[in-house]
């Protein structure tokens, strides 16, 4: 190991150690570490005065010995001169030598200096170097995120990220006097914001994805609306080939299980591909990021815009006449929901089923508005059917997927109630229509052909109600066939309709057409009455068999049988005030002479036409109506026109009435009695006319005495009034070709004290 050279303060003791080395190497030894110490000026002088100081200590003890060895002494000189020739010599090879040795040293300082410096710009080349490897190293993983995302790897690009920060930035940034710590905290803070790139590029690609589904939403909606036709059909084939499956609706259990063969990816087919990698990369992207429920509110705020994009921006679906609209809304609300229900089964992080009821009953209620308020414009019924079977359609759709269907199975009675309103009316216009061309005459059917052609046209039948009515029924149980979930307000709102539109149209239109003057019209009018009758009986009847409601039970009556009942006797009593009305109109033509001077010679014209008027309407007119009807109308006609007959010579203006006046009332009497016996049920019928031909009696019998004996006026003149018959026997007059037949008139005079 090397001896450290000794740091000479004073050049003395270092002078001895050099003049006493016993040999020359030893002597350079000491020599040069003492030259490198006296490096400067000063120090150099010190050393030669050291040398300077030993030779003339040298020479006092060379003098002083030379004193006393004087020989000696002279020997020493002379080997001293040598010496110190040999001395100065050596002083002169010291200053050269050192000369040499200073530049030398200054030299090596510069390179010294030189060397230090090219090392220390090395150290920071190398430093340097190092720091820049590191910052590129931080650069590349930088560039490799950033490369990540224009890729679209966006969990690679977060994970190269977070391995930058926990290989690379984190320990730069803890030692504070790092090299690279400015670089490190530079990209250390920039890292929010490509983390914020990321969650943006996500973002965009989701709301693009988003988009696309938005776009698909209709055509998904179309799809699921033909599988769910395609299982209606499957389900109808099975319960007509198992009528007990026929109870079983669709999405039923025991439906499911049927039909569970025919199992069918909706979402991914031919038609759509609903793939939702975007949305769990986002999701997955956004849970790294710690960023979950910003996440979620962002989706739910995208998906309420694209629902009320789905919407239609005009609240009038039906202006086309058709159901075109309502089927595009249904099936885009169909395809949002079930997108959001699948969405709610694969990422429940994303979508909670709160959120996705929430949304279907919000889309529901729009959908409510819209169609209700588009609902005033449609006066079709058949647009309202399609509309009911759209809606029917939809919620089978919708509750195969989960949804409930509570809201629109509402509103469906709402929708019932406007198509039994329009049906009304519609019913009400064909009535009225009938009602204005029909002329209410019997239709004249002379062969077995037309009969059977008739009979195929109208199919008409006592036993069951008119066709109108069965279609109509049959119409409003068809509207309820699918999905309908109101049996009690099908058949409530059916009776209720079917009372107004029988009563208010049907019955009260036939007896507003009473007031008519034709009696062949109003005959025609009473058999349409009698006929509603009976077929609201039948319906009645109908209704009972056909009821979907099993809560209820027990029969249903028709307020409209009991109108048709009561207005039958109105339509009776119109024929009685028309048939009378004529029989007054011919009385009155009758035009007796009651004081005739000759007896007549025949029967009167007005009995010719009152008889004849009575056979005509019985063998045309009346033809149609039931036999008891007839009966009663020819017995009321008959009495009437007994009535009738007997108040002429009642009259007050008639004061006199002499045998030939009476004998011309017998003989129309007796005509009227002889066609009376040529009828049906003459016995009933003559009953009529028995006051009529009794007070004729009295009028010609010899005795009017008779009339005056109870007893003998109960046995011959008990259907003469008691008041009428004196009347009539105080205007009889004999004839003036033989004035003593006033003998008896004078005794009835006298009998009632009349003067």
């Amino acid at each position: 190991m090397p001896r450290k050279p000794q740091a000479w303060d004073d050049f003395d003791s270092a002078v001895s150690q050099i003049i006493l080395a016993p040999t020359d190497s030893e002597f350079l030894d000491q020599l040069i570490p003492v030259l490198k110490d006296a490096t400067t000026s000063s120090r150099i002088g010190s050393l030669v005065q050291s040398l300077s100081q030993y030779a003339e200590d040298r020479e006092a003890d060379i003098e002083r010995i030379g004193l006393t060895k004087h020989e000696e002494f002279l020997s020493s000189v002379n080997q001293l001169q040598k010496v110190r020739e040999g001395t100065v010599a050596l002083t002169s090879e010291i200053l050269n030598l050192n000369q040499s040795i200073q530049a030398s040293t200054e030299k090596l300082a510069e390179q010294k200096k030189a060397l230090v410096n090219t090392r220390a710009v090395k150290q920071n080349i190398a430093e340097v170097s190092s720091a820049l490897e590191e910052s590129l190293k931080i650069l590349h993983a930088v560039n490799n995120a950033h490369g990540l995302i224009k890729k679209k790897k966006y969990y690679a690009a977060l994970k190269s990220l977070e391995d930058l920060q926990n290989e690379y930035l984190l320990p730069i940034i803890q030692n504070k006097y790092a090299t690279q710590y400015k670089l490190a905290d530079m990209i250390q803070k920039s890292i929010p914001a490509s983390q914020k790139a990321i969650s943006e590029a996500v973002m965009s690609d989701l709301n693009t994805w988003l988009f696309r589904i938005r776009e698909a939403s209709q055509v998904l909606g179309e799809v699921s609306f033909y599988l769910t036709q395609e299982r209606r059909a499957r389900q109808k084939e099975r319960a007509n080939a198992d009528p007990r499956l026929a109870r079983f609706k669709l999405n039923s259990a025991v439906e499911l299980v049927f039909d569970e063969d025919n199992e069918f990816d909706l979402l991914h087919n031919e038609e759509v591909q609903v793939d939702f990698t975007p949305l769990h990369e986002a999701l997955h992207i956004h849970d790294s990021l710690g960023q979950v429920d910003k996440f979620r509110a962002e989706y739910a705020a995208t998906r309420r815009q694209q629902r009320d994009l789905i919407m239609p921006s005009s609240e009038s679906i039906f202006t086309n006449g058709n159901d075109d609209g309502l089927k595009e809304l249904l099936e885009n609300i169909a395809g949002f929901a079930i997108v959001e229900k699948a969405t709610m089964q694969c990422a429940p992080a994303v979508r909670s089923s709160f959120d996705v009821e929430e949304m279907w009953d919000q889309m529901c209620e729009t959908a409510i508005r819209i169609i209700s308020k588009s609902l005033h414009e449609v006066n079709d019924p058949q647009l309202l059917f399609a509309i009911k079977e759209d809606i029917a359609l939809f919620m089978q759709t919708m509750e195969g997927w989960g949804y409930s269907p509570t809201m629109i199975n509402n509103f469906q009675l709402e929708l019932f109630s406007k198509y039994a309103e329009v049906q009304k009316r519609r019913y009400t216009s064909e009535f009225y229509e009938i009602v204005s061309t029909d002329d209410y005459m019997p239709m004249d059917i002379t062969t077995q052909e037309d009969y059977e052609n008739v009979l195929s046209l109208t199919q008409f039948s006592s036993e069951r109600p008119p066709e109108e009515v069965t279609q109509f029924v049959n119409e409003f149980y068809e509207f309820s066939k699918e999905n309908f979930e109101h049996p009690a307000a099908v058949d409530e709102t059916l009776k209720k309709t079917l009372d107004e539109l029988l009563t208010d149209i049907v019955c009260q239109t036939l007896v507003d057409r009473l007031n008519t003057q034709y009696l062949g019209q109003i005959v025609q009018i009473l058999t349409n009455i009698e006929h509603f009758e009976i077929a609201c009986q039948h319906l009645e009847q109908q209704l009972v068999e056909v009821r979907l409601s099993t809560s209820t039970g027990g029969p249903i009556n028709l307020k409209a049988t009991e109108q048709f009942r009561s207005h039958k006797k109105t339509a009776e009593k119109r024929i009685f005030e028309l048939v009378n009305s004529k029989i007054d109109d011919l009385v009155e033509t009758s035009d007796y002479d009651w004081t005739a001077t000759s007896k007549p010679t025949g029967t009167s014209s007005y009995m010719k036409t009152l008889t004849q008027f009575l056979e005509n309407i019985m063998s045309s007119t009346l033809l149609g109506l039931p036999r008891e009807i007839k009966e009663l109308i020819y017995f009321d006609a008959l009495n009437h026109a007994a009535t009738k007959i007997l108040a002429l010579p009642l009259s007050p203006d008639v004061k006199k009435i002499n045998p030939n006046g009476v004998a011309a009332m017998a003989l129309d009497v007796q005509h009227l009695a002889e066609f009376v016996s040529k009828l049906d049920n003459a016995f009933m019928l003559q009953q009529n006319l028995e006051e009529l031909q009794q007070t004729i009696a009295l009028m010609q019998s010899d005795n009017h005495e008779e009339f005056y004996d109870i007893s003998l006026r109960n046995k011959k003149y008990n259907r003469v009034d008691a008041m009428n018959g004196p009347i009539l026997l105080e205007k009889l007059v004999p004839l003036v070709e033989n004035p003593g037949r006033s003998a008896p008139l004078a005794n009835f005079s006298s009998r009632f004290g009349l003067r």
